[in-house]
């Protein structure tokens, strides 16, 4: 039975439930993919699909248009894929359930996946609509955005035509973004060595954060689960001395991690006092952060005395030392944009191996001598303490158009539309712009989106209200001569 039927614009939402009902995480794209290249059959439509399953569709000009600059449609096709704890579905193999609530959709249990699901459903809406007026579309549609825009960086765009990209990958109706932080995604790993050993048991969980998009809600000030979790067992290896058996926090290096869990072995006694250190730190990190993670929950559990394999107690504090001592959170502000976070990293990924640590996080940066800065910084960092570092998925900052026709066009049919002018400004999280920019020369660029909420969580939001709204604002600059 589907959930979005009696919802305005008709097209758009069925499509957006058509997509919602196929899994689409990062890397696992070619379900979706193949829906597209099913879609562009169905309607005759020139389209390309290349082997990562990047998607290019192409419509020509209604007629009166043939001779207005073709437009290019950008968004990209996977999702962001968290589930709460008590949700068991398996988000690689099943679709989301949706359900409304007032103005919002929402996906139970799991993130929404709006993050850019609705820019998939806004173009196959237009591509599907005869009675649109509009000059050559081109819907480029990628893969592997979440994860470092793997498919903007292969994408072949010889085919297109365009030099004025529609990016609808933006998450607040009224704001046009016309620039953006470039970043990468860095991986620090920490040998560490094993033993046997044996003493007292003690399971520490830090849950339900606030979480949120490391780029987007980086200036949220919430709380990362994965430091406190490296903040709480310091505080209990300088009262007791500890020794890691296990400890996992965050699903996705671009999303400040909700979870993190720990167990450790402390002497029989000592115990006390390590639970006591504990629970005082826990105390403490619930009143600094009662208002950005009102929900948060850390839970430290004696589990009595047993025998594990446990990191030694030298590399157990190195552990702790490097996680303390690297960078995580904001680390500049813009010196040209006011409230613009212009430098930032997020520890996302937190694993304790059999052999290693290892430690992802998504580094971001406007300022390309800042990134570069940061990334030596987290390097010099690790090597101090006997780790490497690797960083991947480099993408350049998308950088202001002082002379963008787009920016103005877009600008003027809004404040016809609306009453009031749009804001246009900056964002710190990463958009394929950047890339895109230096495939096609001379690339007049603006991204735009309807209204959502907290993205890349179990809470994330889509107005639906805003979605329709929006839609129309898309179909008017399309028509625009």
């Amino acid at each position: 039975m589907r959930v979005l039927s009696q919802l305005e614009p008709k097209k758009v939402f069925e499509y957006f439930e058509d997509i919602s009902n196929i899994p689409r995480p990062s890397y696992k794209e070619e379900k979706i993919s193949n829906y597209l290249v099913q879609f562009a059959k169905d309607h005759g439509l020139e389209y390309y699909q290349d082997e990562l399953f990047n998607v290019i569709m192409i419509k020509e000009a209604t007629p009166g248009y043939e001779d207005v600059e073709p437009i290019i449609l950008q968004g990209h096709m996977d999702m962001v894929c968290e589930k709460k704890p008590d949700c068991h579905k398996n988000m690689e193999e099943e679709g989301l359930d949706l359900a409304i609530d007032g103005d919002y959709i929402y996906a139970k249990g799991t993130t929404l996946g709006g993050d850019d699901g609705i820019a998939v459903a806004y173009a196959l809406a237009i591509l599907d609509d005869d009675t649109l007026e509009h000059p050559r579309l081109e819907f480029v549609c990628t893969v592997s955005e979440e994860v470092g825009m793997d498919g903007a960086f292969a994408l072949d765009v010889s085919m297109l035509k365009g030099k004025k990209l529609l990016n609808l990958d933006s998450e607040e109706e009224g704001i046009l973004l016309t620039s953006c932080a470039g970043g990468c995604s860095s991986k620090v790993t920490l040998p560490v060595a094993r033993e046997n050993a044996s003493g007292v048991k003690i399971s520490i969980s830090v849950a339900k954060l606030t979480g949120g998009h490391s780029g987007a809600e980086i200036d949220k000030w919430r709380a990362n689960a994965n430091t406190l979790m490296a903040g709480l067992l310091a505080e209990m290896d300088l009262r007791a001395g500890v020794q890691l058996i296990s400890m996992e926090g965050g699903k996705k290096d671009n999303a400040i991690p909700r979870d993190c869990e720990a167990t450790v072995l402390v002497d029989a006694d000592k115990a006390e006092a390590a639970m006591e250190a504990a629970n005082k730190f826990a105390l403490g990190v619930n009143r600094e952060y009662e208002v950005s993670d009102p929900e948060m929950e850390i839970i430290i559990a004696n589990e009595g005395e047993t025998e594990a394999s446990a990191v030694s107690c030298a590399d157990t504090s190195k552990v702790i030392s490097l996680i303390q001592s690297l960078p995580n959170g904001i680390q500049r502000m813009s010196r040209d944009i006011e409230g613009l976070v212009e430098t930032s990293l997020n520890l996302g990924i937190l694993v304790l191996e059999e052999n290693e640590l290892i430690l992802r996080y998504a580094l971001r940066s406007s300022v390309g001598s800042a990134k570069e800065a940061l990334m030596s910084k987290v390097e010099n960092i690790a090597k101090a303490s006997g780790a490497t570092t690797e960083h991947n998925g480099q993408y350049p900052a998308w950088e202001f158009k002082k002379d963008s026709v787009l920016r103005e066009d877009m600008i003027r049919i809004y404040e016809e539309m609306f009453g009031k002018k749009p804001v246009v400004e900056a964002i710190h999280a990463g958009l394929e712009c950047g890339i895109l920019a230096g495939k096609i020369p001379g690339l007049d660029a603006v991204s735009m989106g309807p209204e959502m909420h907290d993205i890349h969580t179990t809470e994330e939001r889509l107005g639906i209200s805003s979605t329709e709204r929006m839609y129309r604002y898309v179909v008017e600059i399309l028509r625009c001569k």
